[in-house]
């Protein structure tokens, strides 16, 4: 650590030197403008005092401003060359002692033993205000200029033989003096320039650690896979990034501070969300794994599960909010598709279980040790638990594959056969509800390409909840024939007594789902129907029957969830089919779905 911390205070410290001789550099030239300025007025000076005044012009003072000239138009000239840039130590020596030494020398000369103390202290308070650095060589500049006045007057006694001891010292101490503050405010200016410069050199360093920090963050904050916010308690977005802008559905994360500013409102499918992550946070400063479900900009409901904590500043008071957020939507539809799979498993196994248990309940009041039983009733239940575990296994499928993931086995089926097998499975419940079922399916129907195992379940289902949400003595139809696309086109809105008056032979159901485009299908289908003559469905019921865990008001006592007419809805979709409802109050109910032909057929 001292090693390093000494290797940086030698960089800093070069650093300083650097940029002090270009300093220096720098103020030579204008400081030696100014003095051949100065000298210039010198000159001309002289000259005007020998032509006003009459008093006898020396030469020797011409040539003494010639060379000072000389001498500073040298160090200009100099400036401008490598040979300044790399010795402005030198250059500055140079313009000095032009200056002053010229001068003492161009006296000399004359035999004048004057002290040029005007000139040298304009001199030094020249260089001492452009060029105050390096106080060194302001030093030695002025020792210079004093070692050559003293040489020169010892040598030709000339100002010590003019002048008393008590003035000479005076006009010395009077240039110690004026030379002292010189220095010393060149000194103490290079001081506080070297702190500056230090100080300027740590605040970079720190500005660029800074900014390092600020991309790291910045990249994280771009690049992470939550969303990022900070929100205000009144429900306002300050902050958000891509990420939640890609959670919200919208264009950009401005577009989430824009367009988000009542939360509660806005954001939740509850609004009393809001009002719960407000008071948990409020108890504990921070929530974690708090799930909801929100709107996004497209008006589309997805699920998200937030982390966030209150920011307070240093009087306790709640500034803002700032957290992650996680669009959930997913692994709530892979819960969902579990929810689904038990019940369907649940639902689809009650009513052959529930035939098979009625069958050997009644076996079971016979008395005697040993029972006889038929082999037709033996058969029926060797039967009933074949199609149990095929329907195990088609539920397994369908769990493998989630959500709507059927998995369909098509084959040329006989439809009448998958009926006749339904009702059969049904009959004790169809006995015990004193029901009368008529299977008008015709024999000499054309063969539909589906899944036998998923079309006993839509049959299953349909029969079993009519006979569920009807009083005993139902009357149950179930038939089929073929239908064009165009005869369903046609029919689109229709009424049932509208369709009753349409070209279909033996039809008195509807076409499936009016609202749905016609689907890609053939140009002739299988429309098969089941009809009650029971109490019927409300017609804002038939909108939404079809919806998961929707049941009907005559339900509303059962222990079912609603799922039988959603999986018939999904297998029928499946397929390529559509199915739909037409019923009213007091007027029975019609369920009608179509199917595919299978090839070749006719």
């Amino acid at each position: 650590m001292n090693y390093l911390g000494n290797a940086k205070s030698v960089q800093a410290l070069t650093a300083y030197e650097v940029w002090r001789n270009r300093f220096l550099h720098d103020r030579l030239r204008p400081a030696v403008g100014i003095a051949i300025f100065f000298a210039l007025t010198i000159t001309v000076y002289f000259m005007g005092e020998a032509f006003f005044v009459r008093q006898e012009f020396k030469s020797v003072y011409l040539y003494t401003s010639a060379a000072v000239e000389i001498g500073l138009l040298s160090c200009f000239v100099l400036q401008k060359t490598s040979f300044g840039q790399r010795y402005p130590g030198l250059l500055f020596l140079g313009f000095s002692w032009s200056l002053t030494v010229i001068i003492q020398l161009g006296l000399a000369v004359a035999g004048s033993g004057e002290l040029p103390i005007f000139t040298w202290t304009l001199a030094f308070l020249i260089q001492a205000t452009l060029m105050p650095v390096r106080w060194r060589l302001h030093l030695i500049s002025q020792l210079g200029v004093l070692c050559c006045h003293i040489g020169i007057n010892l040598v030709l006694n000339l100002s010590f033989a003019k002048y008393t001891a008590f003035r000479l010292s005076g006009f010395y101490l009077y240039l110690f003096w004026f030379c002292l503050i010189c220095d010393l405010s060149v000194y103490w200016y290079e001081c506080l320039q070297r702190k500056e410069f230090s100080t300027r050199r740590k605040l970079e360093s720190a500005y660029q650690q800074l900014e390092v920090a600020e991309a790291k963050y910045r990249s994280i904050f771009e690049n992470a896979g939550e969303g990022i916010f900070q929100s205000t308690p009144d429900g306002r977005y300050i902050t958000a990034n891509p990420a939640l802008a890609r959670i919200y559905g919208c264009n950009s994360p401005e577009e989430v501070t824009a367009k988000f500013t009542d939360i509660d409102r806005q954001l939740y499918v509850d609004p009393d969300r809001r009002n719960e992550f407000l008071r948990s946070i409020e108890e504990s400063g921070t929530v974690s794994d708090f799930e909801s479900k929100i709107y996004r900009c497209d008006g589309s409901i997805v699920w998200i599960s937030e982390k966030a904590r209150a920011v307070r500043d240093s009087s306790g008071s709640l500034l803002y909010y700032e957290g992650l957020m996680e669009d959930i939507t997913q692994r709530k539809q892979a819960q969902e598709s579990q929810r689904l799979f038990i019940h369907a498993l649940s639902h689809d196994l009650r009513n052959p279980v529930a035939g098979m248990l009625m069958v050997l309940k009644n076996w079971q009041t016979k008395t005697g040790d040993s029972i006889a039983i038929p082999r037709s009733v033996l058969d029926r239940m060797i039967q009933g638990s074949e199609q149990q575990l095929r329907l195990i296994n088609s539920l397994l499928e369908i769990h493998a594959g989630e959500l709507g993931g059927l998995f369909l086995h098509c084959d040329r089926v006989d439809l009448r056969a998958v009926v006749e097998a339904a009702a059969a499975d049904l009959e004790p419940l169809m006995n015990e509800a004193q029901a009368t079922f008529k299977n008008l399916v015709p024999d000499d129907l054309p063969a539909v390409n589906a899944d036998a195992t998923q079309l006993w379940r839509v049959f299953s289902n349909l029969i079993s909840n009519a006979l569920k949400h009807n009083m005993p003595g139902l009357n149950l139809t179930v038939s089929a024939q073929i239908i064009t696309a165009e005869q369903i086109r046609i029919s689109r809105g229709k009424t049932k007594q509208d369709i009753e008056k349409l070209p279909i032979p033996n039809s008195q159901s509807p076409i499936p789902n009016p609202q749905s485009p016609i689907p890609n299908s053939p140009t002739r289908m299988i429309y098969c129907t089941v009809e009650d003559d029971g109490v019927g469905i409300l017609p804002e019921q038939c909108e939404h029957l079809f919806d998961l865990y929707v049941r009907g008001y005559q339900s509303r006592h059962s222990v079912g969830l609603g799922l039988g007419l959603y999986l018939c809805r999904q297998i029928i979709g499946a397929h390529g089919g559509e199915i739909g409802v037409i019923s009213s109050p007091g007027a029975g109910a019609i369920f009608g779905f179509t199917l595919p032909l299978a090839e070749n057929g006719s």
